[in-house]
């Protein structure tokens, strides 16, 4: 006779078609609209579209500088989480409050802001235009930008995974000899693997899509300084919506690939540490 599991809370049925149904509407309806707007086009018309060199140069600045701005954040953003876990004093809980800025400042007004900081004249600017360092209307501006957005992403993700990780741990290794690169190699830095991914996808993905706080700083220059987002917009405000759907879809199809090889490589290195 066949045993019945039970579980503790029930609903399954219904949990999952509710979060199936919430799904659809955010995002797989959405999705297979533009994939189904885009199909409609004949295929010289869509390489035609997505081929343009304005197009590929814009594509160039998104990708690549996401992919700097999330590396960046990958460094510094585990380094301030490990501050912030790690070791106390003053002021503490106000940068940890201060991590979280990016997430509830409107992106216009962190473009103006970084604008003002920037620029030939802004207060930090002034500064790097003495060593020939101009950010503001560069693409070092947008890097710059793309790296601001992204840096909460991977501190909240590295921060629960650090207060869980025991300093004992890290006390046990130094009593049996390790250095401290080797105990943050064999020790820290394998815990760190997975959340550290995580959040390097997550800041990648936000920085793919940004336009706000982009669009200040980058001085929206066509094949120097225009990000793709901005290049859909300027597509729909001319009733180009074909177009605006083309170059939207091999953004999307892109940034997906990209998030599926980092999430493979997350979910290989959890594998291999079990």
């Amino acid at each position: 006779m066949a045993l019945i599991t039970q579980r503790v809370i029930p609903g399954f049925g219904l949990t999952m078609g509710f979060s199936l149904f919430y799904l659809s509407i955010l995002f797989i309806i959405p999705v297979a609209g533009l994939l189904l707007y885009t199909s409609m086009m004949s295929w010289e018309d869509f390489w035609k579209a997505v081929s343009h060199p304005q197009v590929v140069a814009s594509y160039q600045l998104s990708f690549g500088a996401s992919l700097i701005g999330a590396t960046l954040n990958l460094v510094f953003g585990a380094l301030v989480a490990w501050v912030l876990v790690r070791y106390h004093f003053p002021g503490k809980k106000f940068i940890d409050a201060l991590v979280d800025l990016p997430f509830a400042l409107p992106t216009a007004v962190a473009g103006i802001a970084l604008v003002t900081l920037y620029s030939s004249t802004g207060w930090v600017g002034k500064y790097l235009q003495i060593a020939g360092i101009k950010v503001a209307y560069t693409q070092l501006g947008v890097v710059v930008a793309l790296t601001y957005i992204g840096l909460p992403f991977v501190v909240r993700t590295v921060q629960p995974v650090l207060e869980d990780l025991e300093s004992e741990l890290e006390e046990a290794s130094a009593s049996l000899g390790a250095g401290r690169l080797t105990t943050i190699r064999r020790v820290v830095f394998p815990a760190l693997v997975p959340a550290l991914l995580t959040g390097y996808a997550l800041a990648f993905a936000r920085a793919v899509g940004e336009y706000g706080s982009v669009v200040f700083i980058s001085g929206n220059l066509p094949y120097k300084t225009e990000i793709t987002p901005l290049l859909i917009v300027a597509k729909a405000e001319q009733y180009d919506y074909q177009g605006a759907a083309a170059i939207g879809t091999v953004m999307l199809v892109t940034a997906f690939l990209l998030l599926l090889a980092i999430n493979g490589l997350q979910w290989w290195t959890q594998r291999r540490g079990t």
